[in-house]
């Protein structure tokens, strides 16, 4: 038996995490690997740390295609080979095709008209609850300008959206189910660091040359709860940043603060890594 008890103590998602500490056990006592359902990356985040130092346990995560934010973790025994986690910055876990084979992924796309009520990924999410299915069925979900959405789910899940007629906003949607490789997937990623001088250090300031949008669009993201920092939701666009906060932004992935260093001018040199 895993130490439940130390695993859990002082945890921000205890329930979450005590489901994945189950599926752990049951990796460990049937030697079967085990995939989570769909996590956020502050529950990803959280479980990989309390999990990963276990020496009986190996964990990989993916989430269908690089730099996917909401993943699966894979729990197996470490015996049964070698498994690097994906890394935030790469999204690229060295799994096998054995274990790929056994994510069992569908594909959605989600059409509708939306150039006169544009929508957001998390209403499509939302709506997609709203008609029956559980957060961690659900990959995923990308825009696709105003003809809807396209996104991933779990393949034992699927058949019961195939043909379903959502309301997302005030659009009615059209749900058909697609193979993954058909999808038009994110473009891939690659990490970047560059260097800025700013003001301050004010979340809006900093996010908004990180995501590289205005600064007042990115105060009206901010506001509207589209912007989390280290996972957490934030409104505030005057939240003061430190080394080492990390900004996520739905679907424009995440921008760390690596280094702020005020100058003679009383400014902030930053240096930012955007993956």
């Amino acid at each position: 038996m895993l130490p439940r008890q130390t695993l859990l103590e002082g945890s921000h998602h205890p329930l979450e995490l005590e489901g994945l500490v189950d599926l752990a056990e049951q990796a460990l006592r049937t030697w079967e690997p085990v995939w989570s359902p769909f996590l956020d990356g502050a529950i990803r985040d959280e479980a990989t740390e309390r999990l990963q130092g276990l020496s009986e346990l190996q964990l990989g995560s993916w989430g269908g295609y690089p730099n996917a934010e909401r993943q699966r973790l894979l729990l197996q025994r470490r015996e049964l080979g070698s498994l690097e986690l994906g890394s935030r910055e790469q999204g690229t876990p060295e799994l096998g095709s054995r274990e790929l084979g056994s994510l069992e992924l569908g594909g959605l796309e989600l059409a509708g008209n939306f150039l006169f009520d544009p929508a957001e990924a998390t209403d499509f999410q939302q709506a997609l609850i709203a008609f029956g299915l559980s957060p961690g069925s659900l990959g995923d979900l990308w825009l696709r300008g105003d003809r809807g959405a396209q996104g991933l789910i779990l393949a034992s899940e699927a058949p019961r959206l195939d043909g379903a007629a959502l309301l997302v906003r005030s659009v009615a949607v059209q749900v058909e189910l697609r193979p993954v490789e058909a999808l038009q997937l994110p473009v891939a990623r690659q990490p970047r660091r560059f260097n800025s001088v700013e003001a301050s250090l004010r979340l809006d300031a900093v996010a908004s040359v990180g995501f590289g949008v205005s600064r007042s669009r990115m105060a009206q993201l901010i506001k509207a709860g589209q912007v989390r920092l280290n996972w957490l939701p934030v409104t505030s666009p005057s939240r003061e940043l430190v080394c080492g906060d990390r900004i996520q932004l739905q679907g424009k992935g995440e921008v760390r603060l690596e280094t702020a260093t005020l100058t003679k001018r009383e400014r902030w040199r930053v240096e930012l890594e955007r993956c």
